[in-house]
């Protein structure tokens, strides 16, 4: 990287400390509910739970786990799991619900492009899901910790939105597909000003600055082949996680995906690679 985009990292950073204790606290929102998970009654989405292999006795590692929910799904599932997130409010949360849901799991908080000084173990899974990558200035020293922790012959899986979808206009109200951002990364980032919580409108955040860089399909493939993982399947999906744009209609349970009468674009893609014996 030509700069180590040390302040856009800081208003990220602040701007999720901010996020942290509204979506632990929005049980209707289709993404976090608390509540739910506590009964027992949370999952993975249908996209991940129709791709996971067994995690039962594997050691897993979980990649910007905001407050670890999903981490604790997969420790129920019968990882052994550590979360690892740069928002030290979120991992105070992540320790708080593992505490509260009787979970034994581990989480750390740190920089990603840290993480290797900061958790000295390597892993059977590594596992990074929906809106982590936009976040990543640098996406080549991303796939380098991937494969870091990676023991030989585990695997990584990552469940993301999918570039295309993150060109479209995602505020307008006419229903009307528009691009607006570009597909291709630059090393500057787009920058957003975000007065509210996604998961919850109503809520107005002390940190509205954001900064978003965009990664096509392609550059982070070939990021993690060069890291010396090998792919074993690439998948792009008519639904997302979230009602990424107003006129998105509901799909699967807790997914979303374009109404009939509209262009039929990939919202998301998942992937699995792994790393040689």
């Amino acid at each position: 990287m030509a700069s180590d985009y040390s302040k856009e990292k800081d208003l990220n950073r602040r701007y999720w400390d901010a996020l942290v204790a509204v979506n632990a606290d929005t049980d209707g929102y289709d993404g976090y509910d608390i509540k739910a998970f506590l009964q027992g009654e949370r999952d993975l989405h249908p996209i991940e739970l129709s791709e996971l292999d067994d995690v039962a006795g594997l050691s897993l590692l979980h990649l910007q786990c905001h407050f670890g929910m999903d981490t604790l799904m997969l420790a129920r599932r019968g990882a052994t799991v550590t979360g690892f997130d740069y928002s030290a409010a979120a991992i105070e949360k992540a320790r708080w619900l593992a505490g509260k849901a009787g979970i034994d799991a581990r989480f750390i908080q740190g920089d990603l492009y840290q993480a290797p000084a900061l958790i000295d173990a390597t892993f059977d899974a590594v596992f990074v899901s929906w809106g982590a990558l936009n976040w990543l200035p640098d996406i080549q020293g991303w796939a380098r910790v991937v494969s870091h922790f990676l023991k030989p012959g585990g695997w990584f899986y990552l469940a993301e939105a999918h570039p295309v979808m993150n060109t479209i206009e995602d505020e307008n109200t006419d229903d009307t597909v528009r691009v607006r951002y570009p597909y291709f990364h630059k090393p500057d980032p787009i920058r957003f000003d975000t007065p509210t919580a996604y998961s919850d409108n109503r809520t107005t955040l002390a940190v509205t600055e954001t900064h978003e860089w965009i990664h096509p399909v392609g550059e982070v493939v070939t990021s993690l082949i060069d890291a010396g993982l090998r792919l074993e399947f690439l998948h792009e999906h008519q639904e997302i996680t979230w009602r990424a744009m107003p006129y998105l209609v509901p799909g699967q349970p807790r997914q979303y995906r374009m109404p009939d009468d509209r262009p039929n674009i990939p919202l998301s893609y998942s992937l699995k690679a792994v790393k040689p014996a």
